[in-house]
């Protein structure tokens, strides 16, 4: 089943993916543009490094309401971190540090919520309920982050389907990590409380660029409200691949969408690598029940050694422990991701449950790479008593770190005899990834005993629908009916003026062309020359455009008076030049045939273009283009947008 052998990236295809039984979604984390946190009255989005105190805590699990602990807990509680909060007195206070109470949710960030949650046609729930998520990694002070499902059954279009959207949260966020060595790790507080919401697709993504497609998709939902922050960090996308007979592995906190077809991919082949291993140790008789594996203390034994890690370890009086895997010679070399081996599965499980965090923290007897010499291996291998066919896995640290890597190496190797464990992964900047955790269960979430349930009834929706836009997929057709530009469409259907197009079009009769183009492609070409178009809002937009329509502005002055409204911040009249009569243009037209009769034109049918090209330079930007080319004869010659 197992004989399909992955391609490099680019050479995949849609079928190769159906081989493999890929299959994905997301969960995608977006802050909301408020003022205030959701559970506090502290600002939003005020970020800073600097911060006044620090504050150590230790996390330890505590029971579900079903009685039992989470997995992730009990892992996290096996680092024995010591958590530092890096606080600053302007964003944070007695409730981010559990000292005090939450105050009731913020009712904005709520209302942005339900917003979407009805863009993404989700039913909203007509009772919110918060509950606790066990969170032991120190990321939020509390050990736990408030969060409330709001919506569910949604969906969204992509392609000839639908992508059903399994359910909406409302939540806080996290800290940010600083810094993570050893059993230290650091956080900065800044974006700690900010109103986030959680948007969970169904796994119906089947290749790596269909899952980045429908982020875009769901991307550009959220960025159509203009009620969600912008910028770096303020959405994360928690990616889940399987493959078939693999399980859902999540790669956590991907910050940029077109990372996810590499990443997805990665994991995929990783998960179809890890079953092809686990077929292989079957051939070889290693089993789940048969998986044999010992340890042995070998500080004494290597008091001289060749290799720098290991001279450091025992002028460090550190502990030197090896752990024969029988049977696994070779197969700590299997490349599980590209130029990526099982034996980084073993060795980020080491750093990140017994906190040996100095790379290399493992050597293994299968390396390609020189680490101790083979002399000093059969020392080893004849002092352990491991065979030809074994593999033996070499660690150092402190009596209790090497305590855990031992079991940890033990427990993930037999893993390896099962298939794929459940993991929250870390998304690495090559397209790789590495374990971060173990993947949560329902187990960690509870009710929140501090916060009352809170009634969502109709008039709260009604009131909301009233400033939602209109499903941008849906602003899209209309567009590609109406023939404008199609490098306008796209951007053009989220903006804050999308709403202004449609009034230009329908009201004021403007060529769907130009309205386009006058609020998606003039605002970027006089950016790109230097002028603050940011200094223009709506209203601005939308008296240049009447202007436009009520005939007072030609068409070929709009670019010229869009730059000067936004180098003035202001729509004055005396923006507007005042329009030719037609007494004037007449005058005009006498006094550039007097010139024009004076050159030599070589061909008699070349002259009304000479002649419409110097008048247009007279009064261009004072009357429009087609009533000059009528006067002399021009017009039918070359086409004109309205």
């Amino acid at each position: 089943m197992y004989d399909f052998i992955f391609k490099p990236f680019t050479e995949m295809t849609e079928e190769d993916y159906r081989t493999v039984g890929f299959k994905s979604g997301l969960e995608i984390h977006q802050q909301l543009y408020t003022e205030k946190k959701l559970f506090c009255h502290c600002p939003a989005g005020i970020y800073s490094k600097q911060y006044d105190a620090e504050i150590l805590r230790h996390m330890r699990p505590t029971l579900s309401e079903m009685g039992v602990y989470d997995g992730t807990a009990l892992m996290e509680f096996k680092t024995k971190k010591e958590i530092i909060y890096r606080i600053n007195r302007n964003t944070v206070c007695t409730y981010e540090m559990d000292d005090t109470p939450p105050f009731l949710i913020n009712e904005d960030a709520l209302d942005i919520a339900l917003g979407i949650g009805m863009l993404y046609n989700c039913n909203i729930v007509d009772e919110l309920h918060i509950a606790r998520k066990q969170y032991l990694d120190g990321s939020i002070p509390t050990g736990f982050q408030r969060t409330a499902i709001y919506g569910v059954d949604g969906w969204i279009p992509y392609k000839d389907r639908k992508v059903k959207i399994v359910q909406m949260s409302i939540e806080e966020d996290s800290c940010r990590e600083v810094l993570d060595v050893g059993h230290d790790r650091y956080y900065n507080t800044d974006r700690l409380g900010m109103p986030l919401i959680e948007t969970v697709t169904e796994p119906a993504m089947r290749t790596p660029f269909e899952v980045a497609e429908v982020g875009h998709l769901c991307s550009s939902l959220v960025r159509s409200t203009h009620k969600v922050r912008r910028g770096i960090g303020v959405a994360r996308q928690d990616v889940n691949v399987s493959v078939t007979g693999g399980t859902r592995v999540e790669i956590k906190g991907v910050p940029r969408i077109p990372m996810i077809p590499l990443l997805t991919y990665t994991e995929a082949m990783r998960q179809w690598s890890l079953l092809r291993l686990r077929e292989e140790l079957k051939r070889r008789g290693i089993t789940q029940e048969s998986f044999k594996a010992e340890s042995s203390d070998i500080t004494n034994l290597l008091k001289k050694i060749s290799y720098a890690p290991l001279i450091n370890a025992i002028i460090s009086n550190f502990k030197i422990k090896c752990v024969i895997l029988k049977g696994f010679n070779g197969l700590l070399h299997w490349q599980t991701q590209t130029n990526t081996f099982f034996s980084k599965e073993i060795s980020d499980r080491v750093r990140v449950i017994a906190c040996l965090t100095t790379i290399p923290n493992i050597i293994h007897s299968d390396s390609k790479s020189d680490t101790i010499t083979s002399s000093e291996w059969q020392k080893v291998s004849k002092a352990v008593n491991a065979s030809n066919d074994d593999t033996m896995v070499i660690v150092w640290g402190s009596e209790e770190d090497t305590t855990t890597a031992v079991k940890e190496i033990i427990i993930r190797v037999h893993e390896a005899t099962i298939g794929i464990p459940s993991e929250t992964r870390q998304a690495l900047s090559d397209g790789t990834n590495g374990f971060e955790r173990i993947l949560p269960g329902a187990d960690r979430m509870y009710p929140d005993t501090d916060l009352p349930p809170k009634k969502v009834d109709k008039e709260r929706l009604d009131k909301i629908k009233l400033w939602i836009p209109e499903q941008f997929w849906k602003r899209q057709k209309w567009y590609h009916e109406l023939g404008i530009p199609p490098d306008t469409v796209e951007e053009l259907s989220i903006s804050k003026y999308a709403e202004l197009f449609k009034k230009a079009v329908i009201e004021w009769k403007i060529n769907p062309t130009t309205a386009a183009v006058v609020l998606i492609q003039y605002p970027k070409r006089l950016k790109k020359n230097g002028c603050m178009i940011e200094l223009m809002n709506e209203e601005m937009f939308e008296k240049v455009l009447k202007s436009y329509a009520d005939g007072r502005i030609p068409q070929d002055a709009l670019l010229k008076v869009l730059r000067t409204v936004a180098e003035l911040g202001v729509f004055t009249k005396e923006v507007i030049q005042s329009q030719l009569s037609e007494q004037e243009l007449e005058k005009e037209i006498a006094r550039v045939k007097d010139k024009v009769s004076t050159l030599k034109i070589k061909r008699k049918e070349n002259y009304p273009e000479i002649l419409m090209g110097k008048l247009m330079e007279k009064v261009r930007g004072r009357i429009d283009a087609k009533i000059v080319a009528k006067k002399v004869g021009f017009l039918g010659k070359v086409k004109f947008n309205g």
